[in-house]
């Protein structure tokens, strides 16, 4: 191993930083947190609730973060946990919480889904199966170690 890293892994890495950095941007430009706005964004791509346990598999986000962010997210009445089957909770978003959400992450999804909807099918189907590829081929490769 060299320890260098190919000039397209660097492209790579750097493309994944500079999104990042684009999407806290943009929750800052909301007044949100990044995990606020993760939490309402996965809200919001299942309605107007959502299983806690997806909110913290689609956010990648640690379990404790996502509960001091659902716990101040309550106290600010912006949604409330619905307890589903004994132990599962449901998080749902009140009055106050859709209002947020349709100013912020909706608005989020609208912008995401208009870049998307700008490149040919061909594009999107490339960027998609790249992705998930990498995405794949990363996790089989970290199961190895």
């Amino acid at each position: 191993m060299s320890g260098f890293t190919t000039s397209e892994m660097k492209r790579f890495n750097y493309l994944i930083s500079e999104t990042n950095a684009a999407y806290h941007e943009a929750a800052l430009k909301f007044g949100l947190s990044d995990s606020t706005l993760q939490i309402l964004y996965a809200i919001c791509n299942n309605g107007d609730s959502c299983p806690l346990n997806d909110i913290c598999k689609l956010s990648g986000m640690s379990k404790q973060t996502i509960n001091s962010a659902l716990r101040k997210l309550e106290a600010d009445g912006i949604l409330y946990l619905e307890v589903i089957d004994g132990r599962r909770k449901n998080v749902c978003l009140t009055d106050k919480g859709r209002n947020l959400a349709s100013n912020t992450a909706v608005r989020l999804i609208e912008i995401e889904n208009s870049i998307l909807g700008s490149w040919t099918k061909q594009e999107q189907e490339t960027y998609l199966t790249l992705t998930r590829k990498f995405l794949t081929d990363f996790q089989e490769k970290m199961k190895e170690k």
